[in-house]
């Protein structure tokens, strides 16, 4: 299972991660892929753009996609209010900016921690999760970015 062998790939190291909520489901990153983690401000809608971008955002004189990660996921889409955060990281050579609910804690996880995600459907895709985290609060989902956001998807985005 290629899940499996992609979590062992974080045996015995430590990471850092940030987490943030999307509806009431927790979910991580590694802080390697992130610049930056920015309060809510509105985007210029983009005329027939992909369905989850919302616009584009001035970060300090780069223009930067801002995205729906919730409708990235399969969500229902992320209402932005005054607790989002826009978690600003680099892919693929490229600076987006992902739309979240809230910004809710910097963790550091063990790799022996993360267990696989299991086979859910032999369509099931999840290609876009590096495995789960449990903890005494729940489950947290550890997403790859760098897969989620194939660079063909992030050119697509920029265009």
């Amino acid at each position: 299972m290629s899940s499996a062998k992609n979590v062992s790939v974080y045996a015995d190291q430590i990471l850092e991660m940030i987490a943030f909520r999307l509806h009431d489901q927790e979910f991580c990153v590694k802080t390697t892929t992130i610049r930056e983690i920015r309060g809510w401000a509105p985007s210029t809608p983009i005329p027939n753009s992909p369905p989850e971008v919302i616009g584009v955002m001035n970060l300090r004189g780069t223009v930067i996609p801002i995205i729906d990660l919730a409708y990235k996921l399969g969500m229902p889409s992320v209402e932005a209010n005054e607790r989002s955060a826009i978690v600003v990281a680099e892919l693929h050579d490229m600076v987006v900016g992902m739309l979240v609910d809230r910004v809710s804690d910097i963790l550091t996880v063990n790799g022996n921690e993360i267990q696989p995600v299991p086979e859910v459907s032999t369509s099931f895709d999840r290609g876009s999760s590096e495995g789960i985290i449990t903890g005494e609060n729940g489950m947290i989902c550890f997403l790859n970015l760098a897969r989620m956001f194939a660079k063909k998807d992030i050119n697509d985005i920029a265009a």
